[in-house]
């Protein structure tokens, strides 16, 4: 072969051994995907971590999903006031993802109102917000044994009795898998694992979705893993190539 060719494989042979070098990483990278936290005017909390898998088989329960947030220095989210749903909305518009609704903080004790009409006096936040704003969907909530609290998110499902279901609130079954917000509010510890940069995050009313960071970090996501197949249809062509390399030598 030419020497252009054999320079070609062998830069591709090369990154596949780099590849390899560094699978020994892979595993932890797709068990906890990179995620990114945004901040109010890039330093003020609170701050949001959105929480999305593409692959639904990797959600979450709600006491997972707690668990998680509490880990990464947070709370699940509790959104106080009407100017924060929006901002949570432009948050997740932001990924243009598909249909996956998100466990938010708010829950009852089960005991409480299973059985009345009344259940949504005994709701409360988790991270100990006293904050009485809600955004429930209009037969919401349902009561009975769905206990904790999703925002909903299935862009494709047309718009029910009660208009839209976009981003309104459903009590559901603690047990279901979904996608999560986490939020870490003003006195809290710092972010772990988190990096933030500070000239991207000025978040105004005129313009509430200026604040998507360039870089990816380790911790809780929103980046999808679909270049997996790539990569792996990648190294499948390079050991072919490097093959036929020694091969022809």
């Amino acid at each position: 072969p030419s020497r252009g060719a054999m320079l070609a494989a062998a830069a591709l042979c090369a990154a596949a051994l780099g590849c390899a070098a560094g699978c020994h990483s892979c595993d932890s990278f797709l068990s906890l995907p990179a995620g990114q936290t945004v901040c109010r005017r890039g330093t003020q909390k609170p701050c949001y971590k959105i929480v999305y898998f593409h692959d639904a088989s990797r959600r979450t329960s709600y006491e997972e999903a707690h668990l998680a947030c509490r880990a990464d220095g947070g709370h699940l989210v509790s959104i106080e006031s009407p100017a924060e749903q929006r901002l949570i909305e432009s948050l997740i518009r932001s990924l243009l993802a598909s249909d996956g609704d998100f466990w938010i903080g708010l829950r009852r004790r089960k005991e409480e109102g299973d059985n009345s009409t009344e259940c949504h006096r005994f709701y409360s936040w988790s991270d100990g917000s006293s904050s009485k704003f809600r955004n429930w969907y209009v037969d919401e909530p349902s009561c009975g044994g769905e206990v904790c609290v999703v925002l909903y998110h299935q862009p494709s499902a047309p718009p029910g009795l009660g208009g839209p279901y976009m981003f309104q609130w459903n009590d559901d079954r603690c047990t279901m898998k979904n996608n999560f917000i986490c939020k870490y509010s003003l006195g809290e510890e710092a972010l772990r694992g988190s990096v933030i940069n500070h000239e991207k995050f000025a978040i105004s009313s005129h313009d509430p979705a200026s604040f998507l960071p360039p870089e990816p970090i380790q911790g809780l996501a929103f980046i999808l893993i679909s270049s997996v197949p790539v990569l792996l249809l990648l190294l499948a062509i390079t050991g072919i190539s490097c093959f036929w390399l020694f091969m022809k030598r």
